[in-house]
């Protein structure tokens, strides 16, 4: 029985008081492996453009500063965009580097037919507005799906370039719950990076959605009536385990990295993990679960931006 149906009759037979003795058999969703599928299917398609059409995508990433862990997503997008056979353009600009300078090389590749994708990596120093910025990129070639015109259009439901890791969450719960119609979705989360977006994938699907956030009334109990729950706060494990429903999917949306005892650190999402074990019927791992998905939806994402300007989709 699927888990979202599994949920459905266990409501229908308990009381309210039986969920604390409920145990469900709960399974990590393995977004590392999906990605790996994901990335391996892009490059058999980049393969078939060249010998086709002549066609190679190419992926712009601009950076600017010295974030550590800027670079280090940086980099392993830039070899991901090779190994897929795309071509990677990596610009590293200074930290101090003028507003107008990064408008600048955003207008510079905008004009550039070898580039189909541009990405400049957030956040951005201060003296530079990202919103600006963002602005200024070819809706065309907004391969992080964050320009206002693709953001309009993913509203209203027209095909639209979407934010990298709300289409992977989609992508995960897809593959493992076939189709979503008719399914309860919370999530818990606003920004226009995830929360929005994830809400507008989701109806898309059909998903009866509810966005909820700080401010939300009784937040733990919108959450318990979710088929599938998005967290995606920025606060570690903040959802507990008491707010899931038996056998919802929970889609952990966080990477936070906490302290530990030994003065180092570790990887924790907005879900307190250990907590869901028994109570969701699957969830994403933080490492391991959405984390992997995000680069090769922006591989993705440029696979079909190349393939739009070039008339071939």
């Amino acid at each position: 029985m699927p888990n979202s149906e599994r949920s459905r009759a266990a409501q229908r037979r308990a009381p309210d008081d039986f969920w604390g003795c409920f145990v469900i058999e709960t399974k990590p969703i393995d977004g590392k492996a999906f990605a790996a599928g994901l990335r391996a299917r892009i490059a058999e398609e980049v393969a078939g453009l060249k010998a086709s059409a002549g066609l190679t995508p190419g992926l712009a990433v601009v950076l600017v500063g010295e974030d550590p862990a800027s670079q280090v997503y940086v980099r392993n997008k830039a070899a991901q965009t090779a190994e897929a056979g795309m071509a990677s353009f990596e610009y590293k600009l200074a930290a101090d580097t003028p507003e107008a300078d990064v408008l600048a090389l955003v207008a510079k590749l905008n004009a550039d037919p070898a580039v189909h994708g541009i990405l400049v990596q957030l956040p951005l120093p201060a003296q530079i507005d990202a919103n600006k910025v963002i602005a200024a990129i070819d809706p065309a070639k907004d391969v992080d799906g964050f320009h206002v015109v693709n953001a309009g259009r993913l509203a209203v439901g027209l095909d639209a370039l979407v934010p990298c890791t709300p289409l992977g969450c989609i992508m995960l719960l897809k593959h493992h719950l076939g189709s979503l119609a008719g399914l309860k979705a919370v999530v818990v989360g606003r920004s226009n990076i995830v929360g929005k977006p994830a809400a507008q994938l989701l109806l898309k699907e059909d998903c009866t959605v509810t966005v909820a956030h700080s401010r939300t009334r009784d937040l733990p109990g919108e959450c318990r009536t979710a088929d599938i729950l998005v967290a995606a706060v920025g606060r570690p494990e903040m959802v507990r385990g008491d707010w899931i429903k038996p056998g919802a999917t929970v889609i952990d949306v966080g990477i936070n990295r906490v302290p530990k005892d030994d003065g180092k650190t570790r990887l924790v999402g907005d879900v307190a993990y250990a907590e869901a074990q028994g109570i969701a019927g699957l969830i994403t791992p933080v490492p391991g679960g959405v984390g992997p998905m995000t680069i090769a939806c922006l591989l993705q994402n440029t696979l079909t931006a190349a393939k739009r300007q070039k008339g071939l989709a």
